[in-house]
């Protein structure tokens, strides 16, 4: 008996597929393998009891419907929604308070730092953390503060991020004992939320990283990492020309460790820190 192929193709077959992941990639720039099934699956089983539906495939098939907004919306939710972890690779954040924060020290206005595709909020909170740390090991430092915007295409993950509320899981994910207690306060039920000063410093706001950028404003820094992975070589291309426009004058942009730039931009000069890499805008 081989029922569970059977009931696998009866919940998705291949053309099925393919029409969904133009649909993903038209309505948000994901861009899904060939192999990519198991991770729709996955990722939609669980949508389809509430919107009331029998299989994968009429989920798919009412999702490819311009009438069903809000199942288009849960479903480009449910495939956007990526896990992080607090200071993901720790050097960015050094970076931010050993070269960023420094060469900013003179600044009249706040330092503006951009948090796109934010997530569940651990890496704005983890730049607000960052900014806290500097200006208690340099009193006096960053005067006029540090402003982080953090953006996402998934409503739901926005609301989690302004709530700022984690449970004992999530804050296991790369926080330290000294962080948890000194940037955390309980909130009952073993949950924890993050102190008001780094709360304060974090606004966060809806963006389809395909749209314009023209009313975010500029930025002294942008954060865009393990984001490009996702998408194909001209809208990657697109996303960094847009960065390159939202970026003050010897900006910074920050990628994931595993992404690069070469053959998409000529905008940014390549520096190799130790340990990692940034782009700097050029003048």
């Amino acid at each position: 008996m081989n029922g569970g192929n059977t009931l696998e193709n009866k919940n998705l077959q291949q053309n099925e597929y393919d029409q969904f992941r133009t649909f993903l990639e038209q309505q948000c720039g994901i861009v899904l393998g060939d192999n990519k099934l198991y991770l729709v699956k996955s990722r939609l089983a669980p949508l389809m009891a509430r919107f009331s539906v029998e299989s994968l495939s009429e989920l798919v098939a009412k999702t490819l419907s311009p009438h069903e907004r809000q199942l288009r919306a849960a479903v480009v939710d449910a495939m956007t929604t990526n896990e992080t972890l607090w200071f993901r690779d720790s050097y960015p954040f050094e970076l931010l308070k050993t070269k960023i924060f420094p060469e900013f020290g003179e600044l009249r206005r706040a330092v503006k730092i951009w948090s796109a595709a934010s997530s569940s909020g651990q890496e704005p909170y983890s730049i607000g953390m960052s900014a806290s740390e500097y200006q208690q090991k340099s009193p006096g430092a960053l005067k006029m503060g540090v402003q982080v915007i953090g953006t996402d295409i998934s409503n739901t993950m926005l609301d989690m991020c302004k709530n700022a509320e984690y449970d004992a899981l999530a804050l296991a994910r790369g926080l330290s004992a000294e962080r948890r207690q000194k940037f955390f306060k309980d909130s009952g039920n073993g949950m924890a939320q993050v102190v008001d000063p780094v709360k304060k410093m974090v606004n966060f706001r809806h963006l389809n990283l395909l749209d314009s950028y023209a009313l975010m404003g500029k930025f002294d820094v942008i954060f865009c990492r393990n984001v490009l992975i996702y998408f194909s070589p001209e809208v990657k291309a697109k996303i960094i020309s847009q960065f390159a426009q939202a970026l003050n004058p010897k900006g910074y942009l920050f990628l994931g460790a595993s992404e690069s730039m070469a053959g998409l931009s000529d905008e940014f000069d390549m520096i190799r820190c130790n340990p990692g890499i940034i782009y700097q805008k050029k003048q």
